[in-house]
């Protein structure tokens, strides 16, 4: 079962991609353009080339799960968040659900149901995760939910925790998600079900079964 990686350039998306394929978990990267391609060739990792932006359905030729870890990233204006945060997620399961993919694994955001409490700054990415959570849970398509904190460039720790009453922080590493998406997608079984993912001393095997 190979799964399409939307957003494999990012930080998050490398550090999956590299883990699935030291794994063996069959996966084609998707890319916007072939001069991003030469990091995944190294990796012997396939690639296609697609845009959230433009053309798009062709990537999950041959696919039976998407990832979804894309972002507009902080340099970028509410534009970008509304046309890749937004409505590039929204597309993805649209196309998702008219081929009958197995799952969505959607990495969202801690608390994107609340976005009028997050920093101003952050509101409109948090709007954009909400709708775009909500448009999936509705599209039919079996998904997993992955909500982590506020994201940090430590190393995987490869520990756990789901609420921050249990962590005491609101914290997570990249390298934590990619390890928590691994496992997902190694559990066919996951199936429409949401995680708070926090960084913490629990397996993951403990807290996503």
């Amino acid at each position: 079962m190979t799964t399409l990686v939307i957003g494999a350039n990012g930080q998050i998306g490398k550090q999956f991609c590299e883990l699935a394929q030291q794994a063996g978990a069959p996966i084609k990267a998707m890319i916007r353009d072939e001069h991003q391609a030469e990091w995944f060739n190294k990796r012997h990792i396939s690639t296609v080339v697609a845009d959230l932006e433009g053309e798009l359905e062709h990537a999950f030729d041959g696919c039976d799960n998407v990832v979804f870890t894309a972002g507009s990233g902080p340099h970028t204006g509410p534009d970008k968040t509304l046309m890749i945060d937004l409505f590039g997620a929204i597309r993805a399961a649209d196309i998702a659900s008219r081929r009958g993919l197995s799952r969505y694994i959607m990495v969202s955001a801690m608390r994107a149901e609340q976005p009028l409490d997050a920093p101003e700054n952050m509101r409109p990415y948090m709007a954009a995760k909400f709708a775009a959570d909500a448009h999936l849970r509705q599209s039919g398509v079996p998904h997993v939910i992955l909500k982590p904190g506020r994201l940090s460039d430590e190393a995987a720790s490869q520990r756990f925790a789901s609420s921050f009453e249990e962590a005491g922080d609101n914290q997570i590493s990249r390298a934590n998600v990619a390890c928590a998406l691994l496992h997902v997608v190694q559990m066919p079984n996951i199936v429409n079900q949401e995680y708070l993912l926090l960084d913490g001393e629990r397996p993951i095997s403990d807290v996503i079964s």
